[in-house]
């Protein structure tokens, strides 16, 4: 059963914000307006700082990765209070990351707290800007982080996203301590699509540090991928052109392109 924390006090706020990618370039009116409202912010400490200037005058409750549950609840707790509370995600807070888990603890605390989702520029979003067009046919994005979902089940999914030629896009990609399903991923695409499938790799994008590959299965390392990493795969069609990755979306086939 679960605990019971209180819920029903307070009619405070927790808005669950997307802060994007890193760059401030990227951060929503939507998302600075919804941290400006707020009198907290919470968020995994790295998320926090590469939007320090913006909360510097806030109340700021700072996290380690691994602690989201925690966190999910310091934000009940101060929302309970009738407070506007701003849970900070990196991205889109609906896309691997914290929306969801604050749904379920709501419902586990059978909390009456308005929640609010504000949408953030997803990873998928800038690393597709980076690499050229290489989402413009369909595509499935996976998760390769079994901390939650068992091996087995991503594999499964892997192989039937590729079966079906969807374009993959790879989230998690490797750690240090999950170094292994990156090359699986790499050795299934081998098996089904060839070497010669096109692949594109961004680290830390909008960072300073950001690095872009693009290059094929044959030719990449998944040593170079790490958790601030996502990469595409592109499908039996995607091809490169001045170091960029296009996907087609058929217009070749049905019109008279110049």
């Amino acid at each position: 059963m679960a605990e019971n924390h209180g819920g029903s006090g307070g009619n405070g706020i927790l808005s669950v914000v997307g802060t994007g990618p890193g760059s401030a370039d990227y951060l929503t009116p939507a998302a600075l307006n919804a941290l400006r409202q707020a009198d907290v912010i919470i968020g995994y400490r790295t998320y926090l700082d590469l939007i320090a200037s913006i909360i510097e005058e806030k109340e700021v409750v700072a996290s380690a990765m691994m602690q989201e549950v925690d966190r999910v609840n310091r934000a009940f707790d101060l929302a309970e209070q009738g407070r506007h509370i701003a849970l900070v995600s990196g991205g889109d807070p609906g896309i691997y990351a914290m929306a969801g888990l604050v749904y379920e603890v709501a419902e586990a605390r059978a909390s009456d707290t308005e929640i609010r989702v504000i949408a953030g520029v997803a990873a998928l979003n800038v690393c597709a800007e980076r690499l050229g067009a290489p989402l413009m046919h369909d595509f499935a994005t996976i998760s390769l982080s079994d901390l939650l979902t068992p091996w087995d089940v991503i594999e499964t999914r892997v192989r039937a996203a590729v079966g079906a030629d969807f374009v993959l896009v790879i989230y998690n990609p490797r750690s240090k301590k999950r170094d292994w399903q990156l090359a699986r991923v790499l050795e299934i695409v081998t098996d089904m699509r060839g070497t010669q499938t096109v692949v594109g790799m961004v680290h830390a994008a909008t960072r300073e540090d950001e690095k872009v590959i693009v290059t094929t299965v044959a030719q990449f390392d998944p040593k170079l991928a790490d958790m601030q990493t996502l990469v595409i795969i592109g499908n039996s069609a995607t091809y490169i052109r001045n170091d960029r990755m296009i996907t087609p979306r058929g217009y070749k086939e049905k019109y008279r392109l110049a």
